[in-house]
This record gives structure tokens, C-alpha cells and sequence, in this order.
């Protein structure tokens, strides 16, 4: 089965380094087959033989970051049909003219997401904000960065989840969909 893996935090200023060449590789040493990164943000697509559920290989792969890269961040692992259903089940990918305006915020599982429902506080009338069952989005027709939903995300309200703007997440799944 396919998978797809997201590191929070990652590779933004100096500290949580992971070159994703050196990603890929631990990946394979883990015995994960099909390993692909995208971008430098710490997301990558891999195939296990195994029936480990998605948790399971999120506790090894954040232990060998940890033991062989010094680097503790929090790890998600979604398998393919997860992730389908996260791109299926978002109701606002309509309004994104410009994807990189419109972010799926993806959880280890369903109560992370409901603790976030307090962000909808922030979010303005040119925004728009859904808890969903698979993730949670928001739609910033200013931009991320002038959001503070968006801003709570990426701070404290967000520690517990990762964030991708929704061209990341079409491009995560089209890694998932190539031929093996």
C-alpha cells in the first residue's frame, strides 16, 4: 500500500534540518520501498509491503529522525486512500483561484482536528474555514500570512498538526497515483 508521510517544521530556518535526499534514504533503510520526497518541506510518498497502519510507521519513522538525525518533530503518516479522501472531502477547493491561498491542515487523527475548532474565531468574512472528518481547511483570499486563522495554525493552536497550501497537497497525490 502507498502512503504519505509529512513532517511539521521542518527545514524552515536554522533548526529541524532534513536534507531530503538523507529523508529518502532513512526511508529506505526502514524498509519502505517507492520513496519519492516533494519539495524541502518534509514530505515524501512510500510503499510498505507490511499491514502496519499509518500510526505505526509514524512512531518509526519519528524515531529514526530522532536517533539518526537529532531531529523531534511531529510526524504524520496518511495512506493513499486517506489522502483521496482528505482531497474529496474538502469543500472550499472551489474558491482557490490561487491554491497557495487555500490550506488543508492534516492531523494524526480526528480529535486533534475537533481542538481546532477555536480557530474559526479568527477567520474573517473574506475567509473560509471547515473542520472536516479527514482535515481541516482554510481559505485566505488575502493570503496565508496576513490570516490570523492562519497564523494560529502555524503557531500554538497548530502544534499538534501540518499544514500544506492545497498545490502541495494535488501534488502529493499525483506522487501517490504514478504507476509502480
Amino acid at each position: 500500500m502507498r502512503f504519505v508521510v509529512l513532517l511539521r517544521g521542518v527545514n524552515v530556518g536554522r533548526g529541524n534540518r532534513v536534507p531530503m535526499a538523507d529523508f529518502r534514504a532513512m526511508l529506505e533503510t526502514l524498509g519502505f520501498s517507492r520513496v519519492k520526497t516533494l519539495l524541502n518541506s518534509g514530505n515524501a510518498v512510500f510503499e510498505s509491503k507490511g499491514r502496519s497502519p499509518p500510526a505505526a510507521h509514524a512512531t518509526r519513522i519519528a524515531a529514526a529522525l530522532s536517533e539518526r538525525m537529532g531531529v523531534d518533530v511531529l510526524v504524520i503518516v496518511k495512506s493513499a486512500p486517506e489522502w483521496e479522501a482528505l482531497i474529496a472531502g474538502n469543500p472550499l477547493a472551489d474558491r482557490a483561484d490561487d491554491p497557495s491561498r487555500l490550506i488543508a491542515v492534516i492531523a494524526p487523527h480526528a480529535s486533534v482536528l475537533e481542538a481546532l475548532a477555536p480557530v474559526g474565531e479568527l477567520v474573517t468574512k473574506r475567509e473560509a474555514w471547515h473542520v472536516g472528518h479527514d482535515a481541516a481547511y482554510l481559505h485566505c483570499a488575502e493570503g496565508i500570512l496576513e490570516s490570523k486563522a492562519g497564523a494560529a495554525l502555524l503557531g500554538k493552536h497548530g502544534r499538534a498538526a501540518t499544514t500544506r497550501n492545497w498545490a502541495t497537497v494535488l501534488k502529493i497525490a499525483a506522487l501517490l497515483r504514478e504507476p509502480g
